[in-house]
């Protein structure tokens, strides 16, 4: 009789440890999705509602198992909303450990330095997965940079931290600004420094080129600054051909040639560089600059020193067959 039941009782733990191994191996083996799955966690769900979402989204086989699963072998650690991607073929145990450690897809709307607010309004609304609708924003009012979302954002929040930026580092750049300088607002601030974002891609020049527009603001000589002529015409985007000469003489409050002083405002969104140098030019007797074919500019003093640096310009435009 002690015989039997200690066989039966082998025979039951055995059993037991069967079991809690099937299960167990329930909460490590390879889950249903055949590919990469991104699903997104609302603010404030529990696990329950997490699970429910999972398995809507294919991640999970069923989100009870998964639940019950996660009481025996999870930690109590909470989850973190956001957007998620589930790896294929996740074990239940990954997407609790997914789900715990808030490593959520990153989603970013990249604003280059530069670039103007009708492109800022595009790529804005070309971004399938935020959602509403938006308007241009002002001229100078973004910060240059790479913004993160979620799926299903509102596109005006986006812009709101995107200007919001701006407008935060702006008002620390102010506050630094050098005495002396040729702007007396922060909206002069930016627009100075749209036109020295948009006359040089050079970092280092950034500041001389500051320094020269000082000069010229300050003298009351005209900047005569291209890229003001070709804003009114396409609103910061390229214009794919040469300047028309009815285009230098239109006196629309943007054209630099046309009068002297800043344009009637911004050109462009610049970057946190080119408005500091807007605050901090570069102490140079300079009142001219030249590209010089390779990316940067030549800078002269006087216009004779000038024109024969924009002869030589000539000399590599028309060896290029662009003149």
């Amino acid at each position: 009789m002690a015989k039997r039941l200690l066989i039966g009782g082998l025979i039951a733990f055995a059993l037991l440890v069967a079991g809690v191994f099937t299960v167990s191996r329930g909460w490590t083996a390879e889950g249903p999705a055949e590919k990469p799955v991104e699903v997104v966690i609302a603010q404030g769900s529990s696990l329950s509602k997490a699970a429910r979402e999972m398995e809507k989204a294919g991640a999970l086989a069923s989100a009870d198992r998964f639940l019950s699963l996660a009481r025996v072998f999870g930690s109590g650690a909470a989850i973190k909303a956001g957007e998620y991607e589930v790896p294929a073929r996740a074990s239940p145990s990954d997407v609790l450990a997914l789900l715990q450690s808030g490593k959520t897809l990153q989603r970013l709307v990249n604003v280059p330095e530069g670039m103007p607010s009708i492109l800022v309004y595009e790529k804005l609304m070309a971004e399938s997965r935020l959602s509403g609708a938006v308007e241009i924003p002002g001229e100078g009012t973004v910060l240059p940079d790479s913004y993160s979302f979620q799926r299903g954002e509102a596109r005006v929040a986006v812009l709101g931290r995107m200007q919001k930026a701006m407008g935060d580092q702006l008002a620390k750049l102010w506050a630094a600004r050098k005495p002396g300088i040729a702007v007396s607002s922060p909206r002069e601030a930016i627009t100075l420094a749209s036109v020295i974002e948009k006359e040089t891609g050079v970092p280092a020049e950034r500041r001389t080129v500051a320094g020269v527009y000082t000069n010229r603001l300050k003298s009351g000589i005209p900047l005569q600054a291209d890229p003001t002529v070709i804003y009114p015409v396409t609103r910061g985007k390229p214009l794919g051909r040469r300047i028309l000469r009815s285009e230098l003489n239109a006196d629309n409050g943007y054209n630099t040639y046309a009068r002297a002083g800043l344009p009637a405002g911004p050109i462009a969104n610049p970057g946190r560089d080119s408005i500091a140098a807007a605050l901090d030019p570069a102490p140079t007797k300079a009142l001219y600059f030249v590209a010089k074919g390779d990316g940067g500019h030549i800078f002269a003093e006087t216009l004779p020193e000038h024109n024969a640096n924009v002869a030589r310009w000539y000399t590599i435009r028309r060896a290029r067959g662009e003149m």
